[in-house]
């Protein structure tokens, strides 16, 4: 019995990235990183509740620079999400499916995400 020759299934050592797979995975990775972040929110908010040395030990996590660093993440997660699921709504309703439209959105989905995430993160300082 001979081997037949058949193709190989399409996956990431046959395609070379483009922005739309990257924004798919990318919208995949800030959904998961949501959910540890919402998490994460409930223990602040039940240390918030029950007592001040369980707000503070928690505080004290969340104004370290790796604190910093995942609350810049999960602030991110939060816009790019919506902003890419906003997308996703025009394309349920069948606008901006050509690829000019859809690569134009995608870095506008990038742009979006980046620019609030920064000036969340300077209100939340200034406050």
């Amino acid at each position: 019995m001979q081997s037949v020759e058949r193709p190989l299934s399409p996956h990431l050592q046959v395609y070379k990235p483009q922005i739309t797979s990257m924004l798919s995975i990318t919208h995949r990775a800030t959904g998961v990183f949501l959910s540890l972040g919402a998490l994460f929110l409930s223990c602040w908010l039940v240390g918030l509740a029950t007592s001040e040395p369980a707000f503070n030990n928690i505080q004290q996590h969340v104004s370290t620079w790796y604190g910093k660093i995942l609350t810049a993440a999960f602030v991110f997660s939060i816009y790019y999400h919506l902003a890419n699921g906003i997308r996703h709504l025009f394309w349920d309703a069948g606008m901006g499916l050509e690829i000019e439209t859809t690569y134009k959105s995608g870095y506008a989905v990038i742009a979006v995400s980046i620019i609030l995430t920064i000036a969340t993160m300077i209100a939340g300082v200034a406050a």
